[in-house]
């Protein structure tokens, strides 16, 4: 069988390129608490995103030179991804390391996305807690969120498509960085 213009070839090149692009992102999240949901996370939308997680940076970049994790967190977890979701649970707004990867994110100028699980804490307004660097770039405009129960694949390359085309100048990272968990 003929393919396009009579080459069989072309029909596969075509497919190919007619593909959607399967973005790499980076996910931040709490360890100690939020691990099932990075593992869920991961098993239902690996085929639309490459996930890349931090494997606990606490282990993997044993240093207390806060330049050279920071260095470290830049080049190997945050370079050559498009966007950072964080998974935002009840302890994340006191993860130092989390607060670090989003610095890092800003830094590169790359999109910013929380997805509030179930397990997130609220404060006694009744408010949804997260990380203060996070709220920063919320109230500026420049990250979004959403919530667990209702993520979808759509949905999230949508947030991820928005928050890789939202303007730099919206970006606020003029927060200390933290120095320690809460």
């Amino acid at each position: 069988m003929t393919g396009f213009y009579g080459d069989p070839n072309m029909n596969g090149l075509l497919a190919a390129l007619m593909k959607p692009t399967r973005r790499k992102v980076f996910v931040s999240y709490h360890h100690g608490g939020d691990q099932a949901y990075y593992d869920e996370f991961s098993r239902h939308f690996h085929d639309q995103y490459e996930a890349i997680r931090d494997n606990s940076l606490e282990r993997l970049i044993q240093s207390d030179n806060t330049e050279y994790v920071m260095q470290q967190i830049r080049e190997k977890y945050i370079t050559g991804t498009s966007c950072t979701i964080i998974l935002i649970g009840a302890q994340s707004h006191q993860r130092k390391y989390l607060d670090w990867e989003i610095k890092a994110t800003l830094d590169k100028c790359h999109g910013l996305i929380g997805i509030v699980l179930p397990t997130h804490a609220k404060n006694p307004a009744g408010e949804i807690v997260v990380p203060d660097r996070f709220l920063d770039n919320c109230k500026s405009g420049y990250a979004a969120w959403t919530h667990w129960s209702g993520l979808t694949a759509q949905g999230l390359t949508q947030l991820i498509d928005t928050a890789i085309a939202k303007p730099q100048w919206q970006i606020d990272n003029s927060r200390p960085m933290r120095q320690r968990n809460g």
